[in-house]
């Protein structure tokens, strides 16, 4: 039988974690005000604040049928979309990404600069190309963590787009979690907040493209370990890019492989079922495909349905019966568009 004192005793415990959670917090790097008009050069990305981030682009020989914006996932930069943007300039489409602040060659390298900075980036970025093609349809593409920086931008700030593709969305939130990783990560976002983890212990495959994956693993300008309060910053991403996905209005191509161990397929589910049905939006799953489906070994079917799906044409990977609409809780999403 407990004792009289257990009870106090076992509240106090609960309470010191409670007390540490109020007192600290995860050291992100916020943005200076906005002081700055944004600027677009050949490589550079000049932003909201002064910040200059990488630019790379990738223009088709004439004047581009479509222009696309690609966003990189967590620890990626912006030569991640390379081989994909080449084939769709070959073909008319106008490419153009930059390293998100905190990657790739962007300052801060490793440091978590929040939500709201990625959003004014992304709006900066689509205020600029509206000036330079000002009459021409403009897309934005983001893979995983861009995915969800797209849906938070949606959400959030007056930008105006013709669609949306979101390869393997980052919508693994808060709220698609165990509460022993939400209070586990939680806790160490306050106690070693710039702790580094690989994840290699995970043992996740994230691409059958095993030569790709070697060389990200040389590239200097890929992320190899990651602090505790930047995985804290994406996760809170993450759960904002999931309540966000009703802010899509108009045409959205949501891409998933059935074979991804990064991004769980119910998290995806979950997020998306509230606006299946939707007119305009397909939600496609790929049989072989896995998290990074645009450099995937099959990646070239991934490129072609971008690129029918740009062009308003039926897409070759369910023709072909390389892919099929992802079931989501108690709706299919419908393929016409």
């Amino acid at each position: 039988m407990m004792d009289r004192f257990s009870c106090p005793r076992i509240f106090a415990a609960l309470l010191l974690p409670l007390m540490l959670l109020t007192a600290c917090g995860p050291r992100f790097m916020p943005p200076a005000a906005l002081q700055v008009t944004p600027v677009m050069t050949d490589a550079s990305l000049i932003s909201f604040d002064g910040m200059r981030l990488p630019l790379r682009q990738w223009l088709p020989a004439e004047k581009p049928s479509a222009v696309v914006i690609a966003l990189h996932g967590f620890n990626d930069y912006s030569n991640f979309i390379d081989a994909a943007a080449r084939w769709w300039s070959a073909r008319g489409i106008a490419v153009y990404a930059y390293d998100q602040r905190g990657f790739g060659g962007a300052p801060d390298h490793g440091r978590w600069p929040g939500k709201e900075a990625f959003a004014l980036d992304l709006q900066a970025m689509v205020q600029l190309l509206h000036q330079h093609y000002p009459h021409t349809p403009l897309y934005l593409l983001g893979e995983s963590m861009g995915a969800a920086v797209v849906l938070e931008t949606l959400a959030t700030k007056p930008v105006e787009v013709n669609g949306v593709i979101l390869s393997a969305p980052a919508v693994w939130g808060w709220s698609s979690m165990p509460l022993w990783q939400q209070w586990g990560l939680r806790m160490a976002a306050c106690v070693m907040p710039g702790a580094r983890f690989t994840g290699e212990s995970l043992g996740v495959m994230a691409s059958d493209n095993i030569e790709m994956l070697r060389a990200l693993g040389r590239d200097p300008l890929v992320i190899k370990a990651t602090r505790v309060d930047t995985i804290y910053g994406l996760v809170e991403l993450m759960q904002a890019g999931a309540q966000a996905v009703s802010a899509i209005r108009g045409p959205a191509l949501v891409l998933y492989g059935e074979k991804d161990q990064v991004i769980p397929a119910s998290a995806v589910a979950a997020a998306f079922a509230p606006v299946a049905g939707e007119q305009g939006l397909q939600l496609l799953q790929y049989r072989n495909g896995y998290h990074m489906l645009l450099r995937d070994r099959q990646a070239e079917v991934v490129w072609q349905d971008v690129l029918a799906w740009l062009q308003r044409a039926p897409l070759p990977s369910r023709n072909a019966g390389l892919s099929h609409d992802m079931r989501l809780p108690g709706s299919l999403v419908s393929g016409g568009r």
